[in-house]
């Protein structure tokens, strides 16, 4: 009888393991070995601050991207003053497990199954061993699930409707020198019906390797070949591929985020990742703590009811830049003629600094209402036809 077993040990759930640990709990962290998500890897500023990351862990640091629109018209946008870190998943998950395990956790590697309960309703969480298959169980209090966007613990313990998810892909692969086509410290972002009708495409400079992908939630669609276009587009045909990844990836936050009982969720697993950027690392750590905070009070306290914080305390800090990214989505990624316009807004120098501003510290910048009412007027006269992109 342990306090907690965290299920995902992803970033999610390795910063609720930590949170747990380091609270003073027993906690044990499940995970199942082999599996990396497919990610861009990119990480704000604010992260690094709030989560204590260390400069070793960035492969890279990015102070451009580049928006490339359904016509290859490309827009370049500098940060100023700042930067996006980037990360390989598979190093940087795993330097979050080992933090975890100093803090106290206890690691377990295997594939969780399902989950019974005691004579007095104790969950009983049942994985298979990933070094010799046999079937194991181990008894907590808390269960917190971080197993992905098509969550085994919320279909067993919480029931509702699935998360729509898009299915994402991309390729890892050695990175070129600089030329023209692919730079060390510039991400590209393409914003072609080809590629993704309602999602993007992305080159990320991964240091001495890159990350080329993109997602779908159209049925029938090629990823793999749009990968591959985008790979030619870059000039990374001939690139050596290093290892290949695809997952789902959902598109927003569950409705709910526990069983009322004891359990709760963190990451992809609530659903977590932001409209129209399709970033997930930083929202899925802030869960993570924050589901590692309120199951230390539901461990203290006994009381189910506050493992609802753990949605609420969330949406209520990043619940409006959901919304705002959701408009945007549904709005500029319809068409490749809205993409187009979309593009071209880019240029714009007050898009350009309320995005970085907003991105870095992950919050809608409200000190230049100006700025924003212009950003406003501009985007209506684009949708209506007004300006030429």
């Amino acid at each position: 009888m342990i306090d907690a077993v965290v299920v995902g040990g992803g970033p999610a759930g390795a910063t609720a393991a930590e949170e747990l640990a380091r609270s003073g709990h027993s906690v044990a962290l499940l995970d199942r070995p082999g599996r990396i998500k497919p990610c861009g890897g990119a990480i704000p500023p604010r992260l690094v601050r709030d989560f204590s990351i260390p400069g070793s862990q960035l492969c890279a640091a990015i102070s451009s991207a580049r928006m490339i629109s359904p016509s290859d018209r490309t827009v370049d946008m500098p940060i100023d003053g700042g930067y996006v870190g980037m990360v390989n998943r598979e190093v940087f998950d795993e330097f979050l497990r080992q933090r975890a395990e100093k803090s106290g956790a206890t690691r377990l590697s295997g594939k969780y199954t399902h989950t019974e309960r005691d004579d007095d309703g104790t969950a009983v969480i049942c994985y298979r061993d990933a070094n010799d298959q046999s079937e194991r169980e181990i008894r907590a209090r808390l269960v917190i699930g971080a197993d992905g966007a098509r969550s085994q613990v919320a279909k067993h313990l919480i029931g509702g409707p699935e998360v729509p998810c898009v299915s994402a892909y991309h390729e890892i692969v050695e990175a070129p020198a600089d030329n023209e086509r692919y730079q060390a410290t510039r991400c590209d972002v393409i914003y072609k019906g080809s590629i993704s009708p309602a999602f993007y495409g992305w080159v990320f400079p991964h240091g001495a390797t890159a990350s080329i992908g993109t997602g779908t939630a159209i049925k029938g669609l090629s990823i793999k070949s749009s990968v591959k276009a985008l790979r030619a587009d870059a000039g990374l045909t001939e690139a050596k591929p290093i290892r290949r990844e695809g997952a789902p990836i959902p598109l927003k936050p569950r409705k709910v985020w526990d069983n009322g009982r004891d359990v709760v969720l963190a990451g992809d697993a609530a659903g977590v990742v932001a409209p129209a950027s399709g970033e997930g690392i930083y929202y899925a750590m802030v869960g993570g703590r924050l589901a590692g905070e309120v199951g230390a009070e539901f461990l203290a306290s006994g009381e189910a009811k506050v493992l609802r914080q753990a949605r609420k305390r969330f949406m209520k800090a990043h619940g409006r830049v959901f919304w705002v990214l959701g408009i945007m989505q549904h709005f500029w990624y319809r068409n490749d003629k809205r993409r187009e316009r979309f593009v071209s807004i880019c240029k714009d120098p007050d898009v350009q600094e309320l995005t970085w501003q907003a991105y870095m510290n992950k919050e809608l910048v409200k000190a230049k209402p100006a700025a924003h009412v212009r950003i406003f007027f501009k985007d209506m006269a684009h949708l209506m036809g007004l300006v030429t992109p």
